[in-house]
Formats: structure tokens, sequence, C-alpha cells
């Protein structure tokens, strides 16, 4: 996935915000609270961190392209970054995976939120019959 790719579907999310910070990354949040961060790597290549549940986190330690997040995972967080160092790794099926670790990251910080921010941007209201 490419930056812009990233930066498209994270505005695609309702209640986005988006700022660019922390050296030239592509920051985007909820409520005020960062959910996704893109940037490029030290050869030039696309790099997605994004919060996750204890269970994915240590899934995806242990997954080729993702790593416990730097900055964020020293720290005692939930952060994982996909990286990938050649093109051959960037494929349909990795994009399909950010995508949904993008969306879970949203909703984790969504939920997060005071019920009363959640309230004003519309988030995670349930209608009752």
């Amino acid at each position: 996935m490419s930056l812009d790719e990233y930066n498209a579907f994270c505005r695609s999310l309702p209640a986005t915000t988006y700022v660019v910070q922390w050296r030239g990354s592509h920051v985007w949040k909820i409520g005020g609270k960062v959910f996704a961060v893109g940037s490029l790597n030290q050869e030039g290549q696309p790099a997605f961190t994004f919060k996750t549940s204890l269970l994915n986190f240590d899934f995806l330690s242990e997954q080729s392209g993702y790593r416990p997040a730097p900055y964020f995972a020293s720290r005692g967080m939930k952060w994982i970054q996909q990286y990938h160092s050649t093109a051959e790794t960037n494929t349909a099926e990795t994009d399909e995976a950010l995508r949904y670790y993008l969306s879970e990251s949203y909703r984790i910080v969504s939920l997060g939120l005071s019920q009363r921010t959640q309230r004003a941007l519309g988030l995670n209201q349930t209608s009752s019959a």
C-alpha cells in the first residue's frame, strides 16, 4: 500500500482528522487520539503503525513484515508496525490485512474515547428499538 492509498483509506473512516507531524509522518486521529501513523522508512518504503488488541499484538509480533512499533511498543503500548523491505511483499493480500488492522485500530481507539466524545462524533452508538 502506498502512502496515498493509506491516506485515502484513513480519510474514508468517519470523523477522522489528519496531521503531518513527527518528522513528516502522516498521522490519523479519531477524537484527537492517534489510531494510525504512516511514514517512509530509511529505505524509502512505506511503513504503517497502528494500535492492536493484545492477541493481535502477540500474533503480529511473530509475523514477517511486522514488528512491535518503534517508540510505542517500547513504552508498553500494543502498537505494531507493518513494513516491507521489497516490493514483492506488497500484495493485495497484505493491503487487505492492513486495511483490516487500520480499521481495528480505529475501532479500539474510538471505544476508548469518552461517551460524550463518542456521541459528539456519532460513533459507536447503538439505536434502541
